[in-house]
């Protein structure tokens, strides 16, 4: 019986290989795992005994969903990006009339009232 293996070194400068290194963007993880179930979920349906119609529509109801917050989640990130106070000048609405005295509610002084 011979004594403990000891693992064979790689040649010099070569790259030693070590455990893959998780994701550090949340988002792709995320994605990631919903492409999974937008792939799992339709294999599943057919072993079940669903219809393939059933199962197409499924499938490409979860590719949408996936795929809207995908963007809505990148988005978000770009914005939070962002340094504060750039973007946010005067609003012109509705509500937001740059120069103009608001209108609206209150108690008018005015002497436009009826006689009666």
């Amino acid at each position: 019986m011979s004594g403990p293996r000891q693992p064979a070194e790689p040649p010099s400068g070569a790259p030693v290989p070590g455990p893959a290194a998780p994701s550090r963007d949340p988002v792709t993880g995320l994605v990631r795992w919903a492409a999974f179930s937008c792939l799992l979920v339709p294999v599943v349906l057919l072993w079940c005994g669903t219809s393939f119609a059933g199962t197409a529509g499924t499938a490409l109801g979860l590719a949408a969903v996936t795929g809207t917050c995908r963007l809505l989640l990148r988005r978000s990130e770009r914005v939070a990006a962002r340094p504060p106070g750039r973007g946010r000048g005067v609003r012109a609405g509705r509500r937001h009339r740059a120069g103009r005295r608001a209108r609206g509610g209150g108690r008018h002084t005015r002497q436009n009232t009826p006689v009666g």
